[in-house]
């Protein structure tokens, strides 16, 4: 187990034969085109234009397929060896279906040309580590079929989105980031900012004790977390208002409403009280500046108008807390 996270398995490059070389070729000509018709099955419903893309760049990654298994049948025979990318110490990894699929479609559309100039480079470098000639041909043929593949990215891309397609889609995506991750956890940042504000500054002003406070204010800021999660996931699955995923909205509100209460508990870790009390009176400014920056940033919010709505509030929740705390 550990020499095979250690990577410690993996045979170098050096060791493989030509035939070898060959067969890890067709097999990463495969894997490429499932990826890419992964990335289409992924972005055909909201991205159609798109999604022609990475179909025909699919389709070109079978035809080279076949040419070098027609290659391999005229040189080796029938049988081509298991040689995969992920056995090779050098070989370029790949990001799977799953990992891509929150991306923005700008991302997407770079990680594909990055797949093929890696590619490329990669049978360069293999190329420059053989000694036998018909091994380093075959590599440069290979190299040369992955930069035709990378300019064969930005053709499709320009024939199947031009900038008005392009730019709509990006548009798209940008929206349905904000409604996915930003406005969930600008929901859950201000929440746990401002609704934790008071029970804090009670607890510190009533008590004089650092230790208790920081108890009172973790507990309520994971409590917020939670009930915030929880409600955000279970409102709206996102089906009709288009929200995206409820267990990315949830994570979203939850994880950010509790480092918004945690940001002004974490001080009251320091025994002297009066440092940690100043710490996070400052703490607080800062954190209702960064949400009037977000909601001015992703929300088109008028700076002044998310300004006045965020530290307004805020400053008076914590002047509750403090005359609450002192009554």
């Amino acid at each position: 187990m550990l020499a095979r996270f250690l990577g410690v398995s993996k045979r170098p490059l050096a060791s493989l034969t030509e035939q070898e070389i060959l067969a890890l070729a067709i097999s990463n000509e495969e894997d490429d085109g499932r990826i890419y018709l992964g990335y289409a099955d992924l972005l055909r419903d909201r991205y159609p234009a798109s999604a022609r893309i990475f179909e025909d760049m699919a389709d070109e990654e079978s035809h080279h397929r076949q040419m070098l298994i027609d290659l391999h049948r005229s040189r080796f025979g029938e049988r081509i060896p298991l040689v995969r990318r992920e056995h090779i110490r050098e070989f370029p990894d790949r990001k799977p279906d799953w990992l891509v699929r929150s991306l923005p479609i700008a991302e997407i559309r770079d990680q594909a040309e990055a797949m093929e100039r890696s590619a490329g480079e990669f049978y360069i470098l293999a190329a420059s580590r053989v000694t036998d000639a018909g091994t380093r041909k075959l590599l440069g043929d290979l190299a040369q079929a992955e930069r035709s593949h990378e300019v064969l990215a930005r053709r499709l891309a320009a024939t199947h989105t031009p900038e008005s397609v392009r730019s709509e889609e990006d548009e798209a995506s940008h929206r349905q980031f904000v409604l996915t991750y930003v406005q969930p956890g600008l929901a859950g940042l201000m929440d746990g900012s401002v609704s934790t504000l008071a029970p804090i500054f009670a607890a510190a002003f009533a008590t004089g004790d650092t230790t208790q406070t920081f108890l009172v204010g973790l507990s309520a800021s994971v409590g917020a977390g939670i009930s915030m999660g929880f409600t955000e996931a279970a409102h709206d699955d996102g089906v009709i208002s288009g929200r995206g995923s409820p267990v990315k909205r949830g994570l979203a509100s939850g994880i950010m409403t509790t480092l918004g209460g945690l940001g002004h508990a974490l001080p009251y870790l320091i025994p002297d009280f009066t440092l940690a009390t100043a710490i996070a009176i400052a703490v607080v400014f800062v954190e209702l500046w960064a949400i009037a920056f977000i909601q001015n940033r992703y929300m088109e919010t008028p700076f002044f108008k998310a300004t006045l709505q965020v530290v307004l509030g805020g400053a008076l929740v914590l002047a509750a807390g403090i005359l609450i705390g002192n009554a």
